[in-house]
């Protein structure tokens, strides 16, 4: 059915009454790109009459045919019966002509990201629709205000975030500025209550809260990818595996669009002037060469096609065997601590078929460790996940000892002890003495200077990060950190591991942080500020980054649940390594762990936990 027409204006009927108590029947969506065409099929579903306007009769029918093939979709997974299918699709009807959207009740543009382009849009717009409509813009990084002054009703102009896909995203920013009458920004509230989506009220700043927290991030993932410290293999592997992201930041930043991404960090920088959000060149460099991602089948990764989400090889993709250096053979393994790492950590070896020594600082203490893995185990038979023939296996495997005498033989000694580096230090001094020329010496560190661990050996060469992520035995991920004095068959050796251990590496360099961390605590902080400068609460960021950006957990429920004491630590070593302003712990962190707020370890971080 051809559902495209160049009249003037549908005529749809509509209630008298004011907007501040009538709802929003009929709705306007200017512009039907990927993200218009999805909202203007949230609102038909939802039983609102949607004028739809695109420029061009070829783009308007284009428009209409890929709604119809949409909800052919959903039709297809059950999500839609045929005959709510033919009723969503008789309420939209497409147009040509602005001058269609003059008796809506409210009307979105979602044009392109250009302020010219939405100033025009949103002038003539004000000039075709009744005093009483609403109109909405789509806009990410653009200022609401500035486009409502520009027109003669400032009052009755607000932003409208919805997040793409518009029909599975539920998060949807409603942006008022200060001009916007209380009684308008209701209204949509309403509305999007009514579509079944999450409404989180802010204001008029660029990136708002979702996009805000997330652009910064996907910039210092650029620029760490830019300055050749990881792959971009590795860049994305780490935040997936170490943060359960459900993308990682570069493939994020090739579905957005690099030239869309570039343009936000412009506009946040602009208002900002913070360094972090200056956008990385290889963005602008990327963009000047026609290289915008998925949609132009090239960016930070190349695709089989224009618009294609399948990734295919290119020059920069990694070699298959890994370079194929010489390992080192690791028949037994000693792990040094006697807290949550450490035993998480033996286990993984244990249940890998190696002989573990556990080493505390005395027997007893070694002995509780084992008792505590020990349990673990038995979490696991319980859940099906371990026979109790295995977990007898896996528990003889590991010997408790009170001594790091009992490292003399082994081939990997690992340490996972406080994050101290003076503790660290005389770890690795004692390492030194005991362990057999040849054995590798790993440091599980988060976040302190490995090449300073191994300058207390004698044997720097000898000496690598070997990051696990907590739970150790759950967490695929290990970063495998390389000093300048790292030898190349030492590295290969613990890749080699990784992938026995079934888990997977990724290689960085020794700066703060490695990858994930670098990349996840100046965003942690970014959101303590925004909560700081009472932009948005704590709960609006934690739901606007759930929903909008797909994140397991919000980033005050992650701060809580770190710690907020190992947060600061790790974000003044951020600070001290780079020397950026822009990673200067925020002051309401530091004032919640100085009162001994530290998260649910305290009973009270951000939130307040019940005391067990």
């Amino acid at each position: 059915m051809d559902r495209s027409s160049t009249s003037a204006s549908p005529q749809s009927p509509r209630s008298p009454g004011t907007p501040s108590r009538e709802p929003l029947r009929t709705v306007a969506v200017v512009g039907l790109g990927t993200m218009g065409a999805g909202i203007a099929e949230v609102l038909v579903r939802a039983g609102h009459e949607v004028v739809g306007v695109e420029v061009g009769e070829a783009a308007a029918a284009a428009a209409g045919a890929a709604l119809e093939r949409s909800t052919g979709r959903a039709v297809e997974r059950g999500r839609l019966t045929e005959a709510e299918r033919t009723d969503a699709l008789a309420r939209f009807r497409v147009f040509a002509d602005l001058r269609a959207a003059a008796d809506a009740d409210l009307v979105i543009e979602v044009v392109p990201e250009s302020y010219e382009l939405k100033r025009d849009v949103i002038t003539a717009l004000d000039a075709i629709v009744r005093p009483e409509a609403i109109l909405a813009t789509g806009t990410n990084a653009l200022s609401v205000t500035r486009l409502a002054a520009e027109t003669a009703r400032p009052e009755r102009v607000l932003g409208l975030h919805f997040f793409a896909p518009a029909q599975a995203m539920r998060l949807v920013e409603v942006v008022s500025t200060v001009l916007t009458a209380p009684e308008a920004t209701r209204a949509v509230t309403d509305l999007v209550a009514a579509l079944g989506k999450e409404a989180v009220p802010v204001g008029d700043r660029p990136g708002f809260i979702a996009d805000g927290l997330l652009f910064g991030y996907l910039n210092q993932a650029a620029a760490m990818y830019e300055a050749r410290y990881a792959t971009r293999e590795d860049i994305d592997a780490a935040m997936r595996l170490g943060c359960g992201l459900p993308m990682g930041p570069l493939a994020l930043l090739d579905l957005v669009g690099v030239d869309t991404a570039r343009t936000v960090l412009e506009a946040m920088y602009a208002a900002s002037h913070d360094r972090l959000h200056a956008p990385a060149p290889i963005l602008g460099h990327l963009a000047a060469a026609g290289l915008t991602g998925r949609k132009a089948g090239r960016g930070f990764y190349s695709y089989e096609s224009p618009g294609s989400a399948t990734v295919v090889p290119d020059p920069s993709t990694p070699a298959a065997d890994g370079g194929g250096a010489a390992t080192r053979p690791v028949r037994s393994v000693g792990v040094a601590g006697s807290g949550t790492m450490a035993t998480g950590i033996a286990e993984v070896f244990a249940k890998a078929g190696y002989p573990v020594v556990l080493a505390a600082r005395s027997e007893q203490k070694a002995q509780v460790a084992v008792g505590r893995l020990g349990r673990s185990l038995d979490r696991s038979v319980a859940r099906g996940r371990l026979s109790q023939a295995d977990r007898d296996a896996v528990l003889e495997r590991i010997t408790p000892a009170g001594t790091l005498d009992a490292f003399a033989e082994v081939d990997l000694a690992v340490e996972a002890i406080a994050e101290d580096i003076g503790l660290k230090q005389q770890m690795f001094a004692a390492f030194d003495k005991v362990c057999r020329p040849g054995a590798v010496l790993a440091t599980t560190t988060s976040s302190l200077p490995v090449v300073e661990i191994a300058a207390a050996t004698g044997r720097p060469a000898d000496v690598i990060g070997m990051h696990f992520f907590n739970p150790a035995p759950a967490m695929k991920l290990v970063e495998v950190v390389r000093t300048v004095l790292t030898s190349d068959d030492v590295v290969a050796t613990v890749r080699q591991l990784c992938a026995t251990l079934r888990k997977h590496p990724v290689d960085c360099g020794d700066r703060a942080g490695f990858i994930v961390n670098a990349l996840l605590f100046p965003y942690l902080n970014n959101a303590v500020k925004m909560v700081q400068e009472h932009y948005a609460s704590v709960d609006d960021v934690d739901t606007a980054m759930k929903l909008g950006g797909g994140y397991p957990m919000g980033p005050f429920e992650l701060l809580d649940v770190v710690g907020l004491d190992v947060s600061l630590a790790i974000e003044r070593v951020l600070h001290r390594e780079f020397r950026d302003p822009g990673l200067a712990p925020a002051p309401l962190l530091e004032h919640l762990v100085a009162a001994g707020c530290l998260g649910r370890k305290t009973g009270r971080g951000f939130r307040e936990y019940a005391r067990s």
